[in-house]
């Protein structure tokens, strides 16, 4: 489990072209600590996922950012387990529409104990008062959202800063290849 930053590409979002974002202009992309920055302060994160008819399901959740990646726990039996059962792939996004960061990826169940003991430290630090054990209580599933793209950008700059990283080898996440994002030349 592991996600690199310098093994992405950045570039524009392939918006509409009505949005009037020019895919070319590169002045103005975000920087990584940028993002990085959001995803370690935010307090909690929102992960949208799909139940097994189609349907969609989003909800809240206290995460921690630790080496680049987002990890969070659910019971081992709600509906968002569930769902991420059907389809691991899903969509966080974070508290705020002003700075807005987006990451898609699949989820990854953890189950080391050296990993679990880390995490649980790190919620410890950012939730005062929750202190869950170094393995977590039973019944707890731990997941981490591995990144295949990544969008983000301030609302006041829309223009300039919309930002997108895809990495690099995941055609998932190449240009037009996504269902979030239509084709830079669409109308």
């Amino acid at each position: 489990m592991q996600f690199d930053p310098a093994k992405t590409i950045r570039s524009r979002p392939g918006f509409s072209i009505s949005y009037g974002i020019d895919p070319n202009q590169e002045k103005g992309l975000l920087e990584w600590d940028w993002v990085s920055q959001r995803l370690h302060k935010s307090r909690n994160y929102w992960i949208a996922s799909t139940r097994k008819n189609g349907n969609p399901h989003v909800a809240p959740v206290w995460g921690v950012y630790m080496d680049e990646m987002v990890y969070f726990g659910t019971s081992d039996s709600s509906r968002k387990t569930n769902n991420f059962r059907h389809n691991p792939n899903v969509a966080l996004h974070l508290e705020s529409g002003d700075e807005t960061v987006i990451v898609e990826g699949k989820l990854e169940l953890v189950t080391d104990k050296k990993i679990l003991a880390q995490i649980a430290a790190a919620y410890s630090a950012k939730y005062p008062g929750y202190n869950p054990p170094p393995e977590f209580d039973p019944g707890t599933a731990i997941y981490v959202l591995l990144p295949k793209t990544i969008l983000a950008w301030t609302e006041n700059d829309f223009l300039n800063t919309a930002t997108r990283w895809a990495v690099i080898g995941d055609d998932s996440s190449e240009p037009g290849n996504t269902d979030f994002i239509a084709n830079n030349h669409a109308s």
